[in-house]
């Protein structure tokens, strides 16, 4: 079951200059080299060094067992998928479609209107606690993230914060491209998602997803040891 997610940033940008420049459309990017294969990347966080003080809940009411690991380029959990309908409202996320939905993310897009669920492949970060704090380890709104599930790769950017003791959970875009099943009331998938943030590599605009697909494909195949150069 899905738990709302919480927002940071405050939605204050009903006044816009009108030299605020047009947002990007995401569109759907596919790598043109080589790319990085999903048994790539999963064989690299095969192993945990946990940087998080305690471990997670994959959904409220379940056993907190998922810790957030560390490398010295990246950090990284294994959990479920819960799908973030949150944000710009479209046909697919709204108040109808989802029972948990806020017209609100934690980052906002170049023009400051919120992100869109339904069009940008993006992630929930927990917000800070005592158990992890994602500022503290080179994170933060546009961050370029690798979602991992089965033989996928979709390459996306963090978006939103959630609840301070639940992890696992990422936009209706990013579950699509993973062939995930979209639905907000009952979608998603129980386990088998890895989460792969790099440390310090952001884009911006958050909403320009060839550039996170871009930067991602690059830092994954550093992150590797240079596979698919």
């Amino acid at each position: 079951m899905r738990v709302q997610s919480l927002t940071l940033a405050a939605a204050s940008a009903a006044l816009l200059a009108p030299t605020t420049p047009p947002a990007v459309t995401p569109q759907p990017v596919t790598w043109r080299g080589n790319p990085v294969s999903a048994a790539d990347l999963l064989a690299k966080v095969r192993d945990c060094t946990p940087v998080s003080r305690g471990r997670y809940r994959s959904d409220s009411g379940v056993p907190a067992n998922i810790p957030v690991c560390g490398t010295r380029d990246a950090v990284f959990w294994k959990a479920d998928m819960d799908i973030d309908c949150d944000g710009r409202p479209g046909p697919r996320c709204n108040r109808r479609t989802d029972p948990y939905f806020s017209d609100s993310t934690a980052y906002a897009q170049s023009d400051g209107r919120p992100l869109s669920a339904e069009r940008l492949p993006f992630i929930v970060v927990p917000a800070p606690s005592r158990i992890w704090d994602y500022r503290e380890h080179g994170v933060g709104g546009g961050s370029v993230v690798a979602v991992v599930h089965q033989n996928r790769v979709e390459y996306a950017v963090v978006g939103d914060t959630g609840p301070r003791d639940i992890i696992g959970e990422a936009s209706y875009a990013t579950a699509k491209a993973l062939g995930i099943r979209t639905d907000p009331r009952g979608g998603g998938t129980p386990s088998g998602v890895t989460y792969i943030v790099f440390k310090d590599a952001r884009v911006s605009p958050i909403e320009d997803h060839a550039a996170a697909v871009t930067t991602g494909e690059r830092l994954a195949r550093q992150f590797v040891g240079g596979v698919g150069d």
